[in-house]
């Protein structure tokens, strides 16, 4: 079903498939949806202009935050339609291929979009040539068939596989100024993908290979990633690309939806939060299937989860899961991420808002009361003030 050319740049000739990309579809006008890293990356924006240069309409897009709205993306059609735009180039981070996803798919719909009718929609093939260039190694967003948006303050998932882009560059120069704090976030948020579709109740043969690689590449790459060094960006663009291919079959699981409140918390970008919660949960899975208090809820049963957990624990560098989840509190410990502080009434209240659907991929059961002890460990318990 997923038809996406994969480009890796290798040679000197720097988005020299940008070109090709238009060539072959005959492109005259494009919506470029860019976030604000794109104004670090000269060469980039060179080649803009030399596209422009070369007859081809460039209308930018960059009205959208970090989680962004879904009325947003209803901006975004309005340009797109206004422009009369006939392709859509995408150039950033998970935000900004999210938007660029949602435009393609919300673009031939009818209406206005108005009070989030788009999100209900069926969607269907729209014939827009779309290509994505990530300028982060985590999200793997150019490799699923989701789209995350935010509508009246609620995380809302848009799936199709008509979101997929057709074309994706993997450009290491466009790691090059990528902020410290983000490099290890993003990278943090790919191998999370890949631990959690590895545990995941939807895995398959196929999955737990994508995953597998992604976590070798990650590890094997991680140095020479936080130095920043060309082979290190360009491995570690790979790794998170096949994690996102990973998840794009089986989705994530409890990390992902225990995150996202430490996100808005706390201010951790969502790959540090993710971190925060799999390095927690892993332990927790590997303790519990020691001590016979597992409930698991695969229907592939507990001896099937068992051997998975192992086989994540070897693949980190351990002998097995017990071992493996400490070395994964060791990476954690490595990239030096703070664990943020919370107070007994903000635990409480992230407990109560974990979304249940992410619940049902997890393999082990999770109560309401065990999310809320499990956020007592992955967060630092705030001194009562009253003492």
């Amino acid at each position: 079903m997923n038809r996406t050319k994969i480009i890796i740049r290798t040679g000197r000739s720097k988005f020299a498939a940008i070109d090709r990309w238009i060539a072959l579809h005959g492109i005259e006008s494009i919506l470029l949806v860019c976030d604000g890293a794109v104004s670090y990356q000269s060469t980039f924006l060179a080649k803009m202009k030399s596209i422009e240069a070369a007859g081809v309409d460039v209308t930018a897009f960059s009205d959208f935050e970090p989680n962004p709205l879904y009325e947003s993306a209803v901006k975004g059609v309005e340009v797109f339609k206004k422009n009369r735009c006939g392709a859509i180039l995408a150039v950033g981070g998970g935000s900004a291929l999210d938007v660029a996803k949602c435009i393609r798919l919300f673009s031939v719909l009818r209406g206005d979009g108005s009070d989030g009718g788009w999100l209900a929609e069926e969607y269907a093939e729209t014939g827009i040539p779309f290509l994505a260039i990530p300028t982060t190694a985590g999200t793997g967003s150019e490799a699923t068939r989701y789209a995350v948006v935010y509508f009246k303050g609620k995380k809302q998932s848009v799936t199709s596989i008509y979101c997929l882009p057709d074309t994706v560059i993997l450009e290491p120069g466009m790691l090059k100024s990528l902020p410290t704090y983000q490099r290890k976030a993003t990278m943090a948020d790919a191998l999370c993908h890949a631990i959690e579709s590895y545990w995941s109740v939807n895995s398959t043969d196929e999955s737990r290979e994508f995953a597998r690689e992604a976590i070798l590449g990650i590890l094997g790459n991680m140095d020479g990633y936080l130095a920043n060094t060309s082979r290190g960006n360009r491995e570690m663009l790979l790794s998170a690309h096949k994690a996102g291919k990973a998840i794009n079959i089986t989705q994530t699981t409890a990390g992902h939806a225990m995150c996202y409140k430490i996100t808005g918390l706390f201010r951790a970008a969502h790959g540090h939060a993710a971190l925060l919660c799999d390095r927690v949960l892993f332990r927790s899975m590997a303790e519990a299937l020691l001590d016979g208090s597992c409930e698991c809820i695969d229907p592939r049963g507990e001896q099937f989860l068992k051997e998975r957990l192992d086989e994540l624990g070897v693949l980190l560098g351990g002998k097995d899961a017990v071992a493996g989840a400490k070395l994964l509190e060791g990476i954690f410990g490595k990239l030096e991420l703070p664990v943020p502080e919370a107070s007994a009434e903000q635990i409480e209240f992230i407990s109560q808002e974990v979304n249940p659907v992410r619940l049902k991929n997890h393999p082990v059961r999770l109560t309401q009361e065990r999310i809320k002890t499990l956020y007592g460990e992955i967060l630092r318990i705030a001194p009562d003030a009253g003492s």
